[in-house]
Protein backbone atom coordinates (compact mmCIF):
# COMPACT_ATOMS: atom_id res chain seq x y z
CA UNK A 1 0.00 0.00 0.00
CA UNK A 2 2.94 2.34 0.47
CA UNK A 3 3.42 2.52 -3.30
CA UNK A 4 -0.20 3.54 -3.80
CA UNK A 5 0.12 6.24 -1.16
CA UNK A 6 3.32 7.61 -2.69
CA UNK A 7 1.80 7.60 -6.18
CA UNK A 8 -1.38 9.30 -4.98
CA UNK A 9 0.70 11.95 -3.24
CA UNK A 10 2.84 12.56 -6.34
CA UNK A 11 -0.24 12.73 -8.55
CA UNK A 12 -1.98 15.13 -6.19
CA UNK A 13 1.04 17.43 -6.33
CA UNK A 14 1.11 17.07 -10.12
CA UNK A 15 -2.57 17.97 -10.45
CA UNK A 16 -2.12 20.97 -8.15
CA UNK A 17 0.83 22.14 -10.24
CA UNK A 18 -1.09 21.58 -13.47
CA UNK A 19 -4.09 23.57 -12.20
CA UNK A 20 -1.80 26.44 -11.29
CA UNK A 21 0.05 26.20 -14.61
CA UNK A 22 -3.25 26.30 -16.52
CA UNK A 23 -4.41 29.34 -14.57
CA UNK A 24 -1.14 31.17 -15.26
CA UNK A 25 -1.36 30.34 -18.97
CA UNK A 26 -4.92 31.69 -19.07
CA UNK A 27 -3.79 34.95 -17.49
CA UNK A 28 -0.69 35.21 -19.66
CA UNK A 29 -2.44 34.63 -22.98
CA UNK A 30 -5.65 36.65 -22.74
CA UNK A 31 -5.36 37.70 -26.39
CA UNK A 32 -5.62 34.07 -27.45
CA UNK A 33 -9.27 33.62 -26.52
CA UNK A 34 -9.47 29.84 -26.96
CA UNK A 35 -6.29 29.33 -24.94
CA UNK A 36 -7.50 31.66 -22.20
CA UNK A 37 -10.96 30.15 -21.81
CA UNK A 38 -10.11 26.48 -22.28
CA UNK A 39 -7.18 26.57 -19.86
CA UNK A 40 -9.47 28.03 -17.20
CA UNK A 41 -11.87 25.13 -17.70
CA UNK A 42 -9.05 22.58 -17.69
CA UNK A 43 -7.74 24.07 -14.43
CA UNK A 44 -11.15 23.35 -12.89
CA UNK A 45 -10.76 19.73 -13.98
CA UNK A 46 -7.37 19.42 -12.28
CA UNK A 47 -8.81 20.99 -9.13
CA UNK A 48 -11.60 18.40 -9.22
CA UNK A 49 -8.96 15.67 -9.60
CA UNK A 50 -7.26 17.00 -6.45
CA UNK A 51 -10.53 16.87 -4.52
CA UNK A 52 -11.22 13.30 -5.62
CA UNK A 53 -7.67 12.19 -4.82
CA UNK A 54 -7.89 13.79 -1.36
CA UNK A 55 -11.15 11.96 -0.70
CA UNK A 56 -9.77 8.61 -1.89
CA UNK A 57 -6.53 9.19 -0.01
CA UNK A 58 -8.34 9.27 3.32
CA UNK A 59 -9.03 5.55 2.88
CA UNK A 60 -5.24 5.05 2.92
CA UNK A 61 -4.66 7.39 5.84
CA UNK A 62 -3.32 10.02 3.46
CA UNK A 63 -4.09 13.64 4.24
CA UNK A 64 -4.05 15.59 1.01
CA UNK A 65 -5.08 19.20 0.75
CA UNK A 66 -7.82 20.23 -1.58
CA UNK A 67 -7.01 22.03 -4.80
CA UNK A 68 -4.37 24.69 -4.66
CA UNK A 69 -5.72 28.21 -4.48
CA UNK A 70 -5.71 29.81 -7.88
CA UNK A 71 -3.33 32.70 -8.34
CA UNK A 72 -5.18 35.97 -8.28
CA UNK A 73 -6.48 37.15 -11.61
CA UNK A 74 -4.56 40.06 -13.07
CA UNK A 75 -6.50 43.30 -13.18
CA UNK A 76 -7.83 44.64 -16.47
CA UNK A 77 -5.13 47.32 -16.52
CA UNK A 78 -2.44 44.68 -15.89
CA UNK A 79 -3.78 42.59 -18.76
CA UNK A 80 -3.94 45.63 -21.03
CA UNK A 81 -0.34 46.62 -20.24
CA UNK A 82 0.83 43.04 -20.75
CA UNK A 83 -1.00 42.84 -24.07
CA UNK A 84 0.63 46.08 -25.22
CA UNK A 85 4.05 44.88 -24.18
CA UNK A 86 3.65 41.33 -25.47
CA UNK A 87 1.35 41.81 -28.43
CA UNK A 88 2.17 39.41 -31.21
CA UNK A 89 5.85 40.10 -31.32
CA UNK A 90 8.33 37.36 -32.25
CA UNK A 91 9.22 37.08 -28.55
CA UNK A 92 5.57 36.34 -27.71
CA UNK A 93 5.12 33.49 -30.17
CA UNK A 94 7.61 31.05 -28.65
CA UNK A 95 6.19 31.79 -25.20
CA UNK A 96 2.75 30.53 -26.18
CA UNK A 97 4.15 27.41 -27.81
CA UNK A 98 6.49 26.85 -24.87
CA UNK A 99 3.58 27.15 -22.44
CA UNK A 100 1.51 24.67 -24.45
CA UNK A 101 4.46 22.27 -24.61
CA UNK A 102 5.04 22.47 -20.85
CA UNK A 103 1.34 22.01 -20.26
CA UNK A 104 1.37 18.87 -22.38
CA UNK A 105 4.39 17.45 -20.57
CA UNK A 106 2.83 18.11 -17.16
CA UNK A 107 -0.42 16.43 -18.20
CA UNK A 108 1.56 13.48 -19.63
CA UNK A 109 3.35 13.04 -16.30
CA UNK A 110 0.01 13.03 -14.50
CA UNK A 111 -1.37 10.58 -17.04
CA UNK A 112 1.40 8.11 -16.25
CA UNK A 113 0.59 8.38 -12.55
CA UNK A 114 -3.07 7.69 -13.35
CA UNK A 115 -1.98 4.57 -15.29
CA UNK A 116 0.06 3.37 -12.33
CA UNK A 117 -2.82 3.97 -9.92
CA UNK A 118 -5.19 2.18 -12.28
CA UNK A 119 -2.97 -0.89 -12.34
CA UNK A 120 -2.51 -0.85 -8.56
CA UNK A 121 -6.25 -0.39 -7.98
CA UNK A 122 -7.02 -3.32 -10.26
CA UNK A 123 -4.43 -5.51 -8.56
CA UNK A 124 -5.74 -4.65 -5.09
CA UNK A 125 -9.38 -4.73 -6.22
CA UNK A 126 -9.90 -1.21 -4.85
CA UNK A 127 -13.15 -0.14 -6.53
CA UNK A 128 -13.08 3.25 -4.82
CA UNK A 129 -9.72 4.10 -6.37
CA UNK A 130 -10.77 2.60 -9.71
CA UNK A 131 -13.76 4.95 -9.76
CA UNK A 132 -11.49 7.95 -9.21
CA UNK A 133 -9.09 6.84 -11.93
CA UNK A 134 -11.95 6.08 -14.34
CA UNK A 135 -13.32 9.58 -13.87
CA UNK A 136 -10.08 11.57 -13.84
CA UNK A 137 -7.70 9.84 -16.25
CA UNK A 138 -9.83 10.38 -19.39
CA UNK A 139 -9.96 14.08 -18.56
CA UNK A 140 -6.18 14.19 -18.24
CA UNK A 141 -5.92 12.52 -21.65
CA UNK A 142 -8.24 15.22 -23.02
CA UNK A 143 -5.96 17.90 -21.52
CA UNK A 144 -3.06 16.31 -23.39
CA UNK A 145 -5.05 16.02 -26.61
CA UNK A 146 -6.13 19.66 -26.45
CA UNK A 147 -2.56 20.89 -25.94
CA UNK A 148 -1.33 18.75 -28.83
CA UNK A 149 -4.09 20.04 -31.10
CA UNK A 150 -3.31 23.65 -30.19
CA UNK A 151 0.39 23.13 -30.88
CA UNK A 152 -0.42 21.56 -34.25
CA UNK A 153 -2.79 24.38 -35.15
CA UNK A 154 -0.61 27.26 -33.97
CA UNK A 155 2.88 26.10 -34.91
CA UNK A 156 2.69 26.67 -38.68
CA UNK A 157 1.27 30.15 -38.28
CA UNK A 158 3.41 31.27 -35.37
CA UNK A 159 6.70 29.70 -36.36
CA UNK A 160 6.61 30.97 -39.94
CA UNK A 161 5.30 34.48 -39.19
CA UNK A 162 7.58 36.96 -40.89
CA UNK A 163 9.15 34.37 -43.22
CA UNK A 164 7.17 35.78 -46.18
CA UNK A 165 8.84 39.15 -45.63
CA UNK A 166 12.33 37.60 -45.54
CA UNK A 167 11.87 35.75 -48.88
Amino acid sequence: MKGIVLTMHALHLGEQALAEQLTVIAARHTREHEVCHVTRDLALWSNEHCRRLAEAGRHYGLRLDGPSPSPSEPSASDRHRAAEVLGRTPEYVPELLRDLRELHLSAAGNSLHWVMLDQAAQASKDTRLLDVVSFCHPRTLRQMHWSTTMIKNLSPQLLTAGDEQDG
